[in-house]
């Protein structure tokens, strides 16, 4: 894969497409005001929310490539490769770009909420699709954001008014992908029976024996997404995470198993537990008793 542009440093894209820098670590782009630029395969060193009317046909996100059409948002970390090879041609775009380099948030109320911005880890078909309304606030924290960079003050609050435009970003993208798990989850959604059909599958075909078993990463890919979008569109739904769904759904296999006459070791090893001990304790948090425990007091009802 050619890599066109490394973005190391946040202005580095600004740089490339001619537009304006306004901050040693952070960028804002306008690109209704950047003019036709080319295409660029990208490896993204900085963190990045591309907010764009159209994404271009064919344009690389995250592992896979993206072919909706409608307006979206797309984040990326830094590792992360995005972007369009270039092929000579030139095309206006419309939305707006923030990039921030690392360095600049570490003491920050965004560094210590990483680990709730899921959407930096998010697939490509899991881009955020905005209302209009949702692109209008957005657009409007953007255009703030850059005017409070072109001020260019010098003063200790201005990076922090800075760094609480950037939290209220990805505050309001948490709040939009959350809407966007509703939808995908209310009634006529299939992605619930899906996962139960991907659990039940994994157990009729075997796969325990040699995968030991199920993970949450390995339903996610069943389902064409990311651990990542999956776990968030599952907690949603249930109030639960998918591992704990995946243990409730083992322990009622269990149950089963082990009112069938099974002893413990055959119930382990047909669960796709390495070792019996392992199981027992599983089933046992989870119910408040040992699987011998549940066998007898099940007996005697």
């Amino acid at each position: 894969m050619q890599i066109d542009l490394y973005i190391n440093e946040a202005n580095d894209y600004a740089r490339d497409i001619g537009a304006l820098v306004l901050h040693p670590h952070v960028s804002v782009i306008h690109y209704d005001e950047a003019g036709e630029i080319r295409h660029t395969l990208n490896r993204i060193n900085c963190y990045g929310i591309f907010m764009q009317e159209e994404f271009p046909e064919g344009l690389t996100y995250g592992i896979g490539t993206y072919h909706e059409g409608n307006g979206s948002l797309m984040a990326y970390a830094p590792g992360q490769i995005g972007g369009k090879p270039d092929d000579g041609t030139r095309r206006q775009y419309h939305g707006w770009v923030l990039i921030f380099d690392h360095d600049f948030i570490q003491g920050t109320p965004i560094e210590q909420k990483l680990d709730s911005y899921h959407f930096f880890s998010y697939h490509s078909n899991e881009a955020l699709i905005l209302t209009r309304e949702e692109k209008e606030i957005l657009t409007q924290l953007m255009a703030n954001l850059r005017r409070e960079l072109e001020s260019q003050v010098e003063a200790p609050a201005h990076d922090e008014i800075i760094v609480g435009y950037i939290v209220l970003i990805l505050e309001y993208c948490n709040r939009f992908y959350s809407r966007q798990f509703k939808e995908m989850t209310r009634e006529g959604s299939d992605i619930l029976s899906r996962f139960q059909q991907v659990l039940t599958d994994y157990y009729a075909r075997g796969l325990q024996r040699r995968g030991g078993l199920p993970s949450v990463k390995y339903c996610a890919g069943e389902l064409c997404l990311s651990p990542g979008y999956f776990g968030d569109v599952i907690r949603e739904a249930l109030g639960e995470s998918p591992k704990d769904y995946i243990r409730s759904f083992i322990i009622m296999r269990a149950k089963n198993l082990i009112l069938s006459g099974r002893s413990i070791d055959q119930v382990a090893a047909e669960l796709g537990f390495e070792y019996p001990q392992h199981f027992t304790r599983m089933f046992k948090n989870a119910t408040g008793q040992t699987p011998r425990q549940f066998f007898d007091t099940q007996r005697r009802k």
